[in-house]
């Protein structure tokens, strides 16, 4: 039975994990009051743990919403997220479960761009389909500061621009929003508490990511190198990139409760 089950499965996420995203979501005005959210759930480290974060704020804010999740398998040889399928409805979360073949069409249509992009638009659309077919307003994505970083130096270095992802956005079509709560808390923290609390995490869950030559993973190296001689410098690129994390209307003046 679920009701059983469920709180033997679920985990308290650390405070500093849930302060930070509090802060980022009361910053950026992401839940209100009603909102029905769909977690893009790919089993990896980051969107279990923010998994386990919902649920925990979803029992104990004082703003009502509702949770699902949802797993895109891009039929990648080596991506098994069956034990996904229990686990999640186990905590009492509605689950979907998507397969298309990404790889395959990434292969015929790509000519030459990047794998990751694609391979992200593709599954972004598959997650707008189902979040409109099971009634949710709201699309949940568990990039971190980390990812913002990476990305905004992507974008500089190899894109003649200064961009990076949306704390808080509407979608072109204008019928979902879409919400990254954790962008005010570091990877490592997620990755601590991934093994802490031993969430069931797909490892690999991008095998074909991790196979091809990346400029995210040089990007990753290089601030990896740099933070060690710089402590401060994720606070640093936080302040930096603030400006172009806001969406309009959906931005706030953001405090320094998240960091």
């Amino acid at each position: 039975m679920v009701a059983a089950t469920a709180p033997s499965l679920a985990r308290h996420p650390p405070r500093a994990v849930l302060r930070a995203a509090g802060g980022a979501i009361a910053d950026y005005d992401m839940i209100q009051p009603g909102d029905r959210l769909l977690l893009g759930l790919s089993g990896g480290k980051d969107s279990m743990s923010m998994l386990h974060t919902l649920l925990h704020l979803r029992n104990k804010a004082p703003i009502p919403f509702t949770l699902a999740a949802a797993t895109v398998d891009p039929g990648i040889a080596g991506f098994d997220p069956t034990a996904l399928r229990d686990y999640v409805p186990a905590l009492g979360i509605p689950y979907y479960y998507r397969r298309q073949l990404i790889v395959e069409r990434a292969l015929l249509n790509m000519r030459g761009k990047s794998f990751c992009a694609y391979c992200a638009r593709m599954r972004r659309g598959i997650l707008y389909a189902t979040a409109r077919e099971h009634g949710c307003n709201v699309l949940v994505l568990a990039q971190h500061l980390d990812d913002l970083a990476e990305s905004f130096l992507m974008s500089a270095f190899h894109g003649g621009s200064l961009r990076t992802m949306k704390a808080h956005y509407l979608n072109d079509a204008g019928d979902l929003r879409v919400i990254r709560p954790f962008i005010y808390v570091r990877e490592r923290q997620l990755r601590d508490f991934a093994a802490a609390a031993q969430l069931p995490v797909i490892a690999d869950n991008c095998p074909a990511c991790f196979r091809m030559p990346s400029q995210r993973q040089h990007m990753k190296e290089l601030l990896a190198r740099e933070e060690h001689l710089h402590p401060r410098l994720f606070e640093n690129l936080l302040h930096t990139m603030r400006p172009i994390m806001q969406s309009g209307e959906f931005f706030y003046s953001p405090t320094n409760s998240g960091n």
